[in-house]
C-alpha cells in the first residue's frame, strides 16, 4: 500500500497557478506598482495620449507628494468628462484592470506645482510661474508651442489668463498642473472667478488622500519608453511665501 499525498492533475495545477499569479497581482497593485495610461493631451510633450505608464506607491508610504512630482490621483469632482470614467468596456480588460494587468483609465495625470501652504501666481515679465515667489525654470517639461503668453493658463474657468494666484494650498491637499498649459483642466482651471460667488475655493485643490501613486515610467509604445524625474527648478522652491504676499 503506497502512501503520500496525490498528485495534482495539470488542469488543477493550472488552475494553482493562475490563483497565485492573481494573488500577486493584487498584491503588487495595492502596494507597490500600478498601470495606467494617460486619457488626454494634457501632459504633452513628456506624456503622450494612450501612453502606458507605471505608476509606484512606496514612495509615499511615509510622506506626501513633493513638488514637480508626477502624479496619478483619484478624480476629486467632475474634473474628469464623462467619456473618461467609463474606463475599459470589454470583459476581459475590466478583469484584469482589476487585478492591475491592465491600465486603467478613470483617473488624471498632473505635475504637482504647489503643496500645502504654498502660494502659486501666474506670472512674472517673462512669463513664467511662480511658487512662493520663486520662478520656475520649466524648459524642460512644459509644452512650449502651447506657452507664446505666459506658463500659467488654463486659469480660472479656462480663460487662458496671465495673471492669477492660488493659495496658500489647504494642509493635506495639491496645486496639480499639466504640462500642456493651454490644453489641461487642472488646479488652475478650477481656481474660483473673483465673479464667481456660488464656487468652492477648494475645488481647485486635489487631495492627497486621493493620490496612487508617482509616476515614474513609460513603458509603451516602445519607442516612448522613457524614466521620469523630478525637475531641479522645483526643488528650489522656498518652504514658504515672502511675507509681501
Amino acid at each position: 500500500m503506497t502512501s503520500g499525498k496525490r498528485r495534482l492533475t495539470w488542469w488543477q495545477e493550472s488552475l494553482l497557478m493562475v490563483g497565485i499569479a492573481v494573488v500577486l497581482a493584487l498584491v503588487i497593485k495595492t502596494l507597490f506598482v500600478q498601470a495606467f495610461y494617460i486619457p488626454s493631451p494634457s501632459m504633452v510633450p513628456g506624456l503622450v495620449k494612450n501612453d502606458r505608464i507605471l505608476v509606484e506607491k512606496p514612495s509615499y508610504w511615509f510622506g506626501g507628494p513633493q513638488r514637480g512630482d508626477v502624479v496619478v490621483f483619484e478624480d476629486p469632482g467632475d474634473w474628469l468628462p464623462p467619456q473618461d470614467k467609463a474606463g475599459p468596456t470589454n470583459p476581459v480588460a475590466k478583469l484584469m484592470t482589476r487585478v492591475g494587468l491592465y491600465p486603467t483609465g478613470d483617473h488624471l495625470v498632473k505635475r504637482v506645482i504647489g503643496v500645502a501652504g504654498d502660494v502659486i501666481s501666474c506670472c512674472d515679465e517673462q512669463g513664467r510661474l511662480l511658487v512662493n515667489g520663486h520662478p520656475l525654470d520649466e524648459d524642460d517639461y512644459v509644452n512650449e508651442a502651447a506657452t507664446t503668453d505666459c506658463r500659467g493658463p488654463e486659469g480660472p474657468g479656462g480663460e487662458e489668463q496671465c495673471e492669477w494666484t492660488a493659495g496658500p494650498v489647504p494642509d493635506g491637499h495639491l496645486f496639480v498642473m499639466g504640462d500642456n498649459r493651454y490644453h489641461s483642466a487642472d488646479s488652475s482651471y478650477h481656481l474660483c472667478d473673483p465673479s464667481d460667488d456660488a464656487c468652492n475655493p477648494d475645488d481647485a485643490y486635489v487631495d492627497d488622500d486621493l493620490v496612487v501613486g508617482r509616476v515614474f515610467a513609460v513603458v509603451w509604445p516602445r519607442d516612448h519608453i522613457t524614466w521620469l524625474h523630478r525637475p531641479d527648478t522645483l526643488a528650489d522652491v522656498p518652504d514658504s511665501p515672502p511675507r509681501s504676499q
